[in-house]
């Protein structure tokens, strides 16, 4: 175990829109250090979705659809007395964010667009009307800590 927790990081919000959500969710879709070519990924995709949807802002779509994916209850699994149960527990609105991201982007790679910033776009897109894969894990995931509601009890 660590001394102390680890402390949270201040984030510079990003440059188009000042907003420190749309820089966490850059970080989580840049690799090998390559910020400037996540940011412009992230800003392509919110302009292909603008196209689509031309009466909504891309940034609202995107939070629409970030909202949509973030799980409120999840799953943890927790040894007592030498079986393994799956708990369910409430989701810190820090790690719901974070989840929901992760699985935006995660789903969004496994697309079949040409581009990044179009597979993302559709991520969003679907995401944003309630449908796609990112959706299809949260609702999957509030059925798990439904079915093991009767374990809820073991919560630490």
């Amino acid at each position: 175990m660590r001394k102390s927790r680890a402390k949270k990081r201040l984030l510079l919000p990003d440059p188009k829109f000042s907003d420190t959500v749309v820089t966490r969710f850059v970080n989580g879709l840049m690799y090998d250090g390559k910020k400037s070519l996540a940011y412009s990924i992230f800003y392509d995709a919110l302009a292909i979705v603008e196209k689509k949807v031309p009466d909504e802002p891309g940034l609202e779509t995107w939070r629409k659809a970030l909202n949509n994916v973030m799980p409120t209850v999840e799953v943890k699994a927790r040894r007592v007395g030498g079986s393994t149960f799956q708990i369910p527990t409430e989701v810190s609105p820090r790690r719901r964010t974070a989840v929901g991201m992760k699985w935006m982007i995660g789903y969004a790679r496994k697309r079949n667009e040409k581009s990044m910033a179009e597979k993302l776009a559709g991520e969003i897109l679907a995401a944003s009307r309630g449908e796609g894969s990112a959706v299809k894990k949260k609702e999957d995931t509030h059925k798990m800590a439904e079915a093991n509601k009767a374990f809820s009890h073991f919560r630490i």
